[in-house]
């Protein structure tokens, strides 16, 4: 095992330097786009209020209202505070009754789009530069929109957490869950880092 993620790790710099500024995940964004995904986002906390239902990607919804929750019938979801899914973006992968917070101050949703649409699915958006074989996908350093990924969202990072926040990340672009993970601090912030994503998880 160690020999293997040593040669993913090593074959994955050899793809960021042949291939600047494209990943797999770019590639499957042009040729896969992602169907039969489905959210509905919501004004108010726990699916109340006015509500919009959402198929495909919007790159600037112009909503009069803010959203405070989120019902996921199928697939993965960015939802973004900036047009064109940039500014805080966060994914969701379930139903979430109060997501305060979660993307940016007010709530204020500008931008939304399916990355996947389940388990196994095509993936869009910009996980991060990454190396996929047939049974895994090794993601040296885990994105979210145009941020890398915490370690842990909330409180201090430790290794369950993180843990826990890599099978989030995995099953968010299509996998099982997370493998192998480590953390990576860059001023003063701990983010997820060399994430082994498979169909079997650990």
């Amino acid at each position: 095992m160690r020999l293997f993620f040593t040669g993913l790790a090593a074959l994955s710099i050899l793809v960021a330097t042949s291939l600047p500024g494209q990943s797999s995940a770019q590639t499957q964004e042009r040729m896969s786009p992602v169907r039969d995904a489905e959210a509905t986002i919501y004004r108010d906390p726990n699916f109340q209020g006015p509500a919009m239902a959402v198929q495909r990607a919007q790159p600037d919804l112009r909503l009069a209202w803010p959203v405070y929750s989120v019902r996921v019938a199928r697939g993965a979801w960015q939802l973004c505070s900036a047009p064109n899914f940039q500014g805080n973006c966060v994914t969701v992968t379930r139903n979430e009754p109060n997501i305060s917070g979660r993307f940016g101050r007010g709530n204020v949703l500008r931008s939304i789009r399916p990355i996947s649409n389940g388990p196994g699915g095509p993936v869009v958006g910009n996980p991060g530069q990454s190396l996929r074989g047939m049974a895994a996908e090794f993601y040296p350093k885990p994105m979210d929109g145009r941020s890398r990924v915490l370690a842990c969202q909330r409180g201090s990072a430790t290794a369950n957490c993180a843990a826990q926040t890599a099978d989030q990340f995995c099953r968010a672009h299509g996998w099982t869950a997370s493998a192998r993970e480590a953390m990576e601090t860059e001023a003063r912030r701990v983010y997820l880092a060399d994430v082994l994503c498979t169909r079997t998880g650990r």
